[in-house]
């Protein structure tokens, strides 16, 4: 059963209000369903923005980030229900993969697309089997998803690994798919 979800976001305050209010959405969602957020730890972007609507429907916030990052004043512990310092970046991947029983990238920038790229080969490789959510909020992902299918195309990956992530337009999808996930559904885990 998918109780703690990972969602990788953005952490910038200055965009479009779309982005903010699919965030919102998908926290709502999450929490009226039952499901709590592991997240960077912030009180900035959509991260929080997800975070917080998650804890105002019923939810936890699980929140994950490093010492660096807590010393330059942007920790949100009062805010958690958990929060987890670790040494670096790496400790921190590592941390909110050991908590989480699922992954969602919600529009961000380079942080946050090597964070579900990690996830991604993580479970081609068989580390894991949990389900993986792009959420391309206003075709946010577009050009991302097209460039997996030049790999795909090219030969770089097989057409299987279309298996290993799910691409959702509306926090709902996110959610219906979250609800149906079945991992025993994936062939392809652990065959690159």
């Amino acid at each position: 059963m998918i109780k703690n979800v990972c969602v990788f976001a953005s952490s910038s305050n200055n965009l479009n209000v779309t982005f903010y209010n699919d965030a919102k959405t998908l926290g709502k969602l999450l929490g009226q369903a039952g499901m709590n957020i592991v997240y960077g730890g912030s009180r900035l972007g959509m991260m929080y923005a997800c975070a917080k609507a998650v804890k105002d429907n019923g939810g936890k916030i699980l929140g994950v980030m490093p010492q660096r990052l807590s010393d330059m004043g942007v920790a949100n512990p009062d805010d958690c229900d958990e929060f987890f310092l670790t040494k670096g970046m790496r400790e921190r991947k590592a941390k909110m993969d050991e908590i989480s029983d699922a992954v969602i990238a919600v529009a961000g920038g380079f942080g946050t697309l090597e964070e579900i790229s990690e996830m991604i080969v993580q479970k081609q490789l068989g580390y894991n089997n949990k389900p993986i959510i792009l959420l391309n909020t206003d075709g946010f992902y577009g050009n991302l998803i097209a460039f997996f299918e030049t790999i795909i195309d090219k030969n770089f990956a097989k057409e299987s690994t279309r298996e290993l992530y799910y691409i959702a337009n509306t926090p709902f999808e996110v959610i219906e798919y979250l609800k149906s996930y079945n991992p025993q559904m994936l062939k392809f885990a652990g065959k690159f």
